[in-house]
């Protein structure tokens, strides 16, 4: 039973048929790879930068901010992988950081070498319950005695 269009609307006649259903598409067979590899970022690269910007604020850290930063770089150049600017970034602030912390430590010990040597006592210095070697007691002092009979002094 066929239906006749509403009065006022145009007939468009019979509909065409919906193409068949093909199927999921085949496999991708073509030169490149169908996705490109997912590119990770090396993580001693990261290591690296995060030491160096903590060379600042800790101090020591600029020795693995260094090491991290060569072995990172690397790698980096035997598997391509991302962070090359953060292992460069990590060395340049571990560098930096490391001579300022050198510098820092030779004038600190400059300033305490200066400092040691400045100060003077005005005169003799005293020293509670040490005897200066040159007084002799008043009191002839008795030889010890035996604390165990096969410890004697001298022995």
């Amino acid at each position: 039973m066929a239906y006749s269009p509403p009065p006022g609307q145009p007939d468009y006649g019979p509909q065409q048929p919906y193409p068949p259903y093909q199927g999921p598409y085949p496999p991708y067979q073509g030169p490149y790879p169908a996705y490109p590899p997912a590119l990770t970022t090396n993580g001693l690269a990261i290591a690296s930068l995060v030491c160096g910007v903590g060379t600042f604020v800790i101090g020591l850290s600029f020795i693995p901010a260094i090491i991290c930063g060569h072995i990172a770089r690397r790698q980096i150049r035997q598997t391509g992988e991302q962070g090359g600017g953060l292992a460069l970034a990590g060395l340049i602030l571990g560098y930096v950081g490391g001579a300022l912390f050198i510098v820092l430590l030779l004038v600190f010990v400059s300033v305490a070498v200066k400092v040691g040597h400045t100060g003077s006592a005005p005169g003799v210095v005293t020293v509670p319950f040490i005897r200066p070697a040159h007084v002799v007691p008043a009191v002839p002092v008795a030889p010890p005695t035996a604390v165990m009979p096969f410890f004697m002094p001298g022995n």
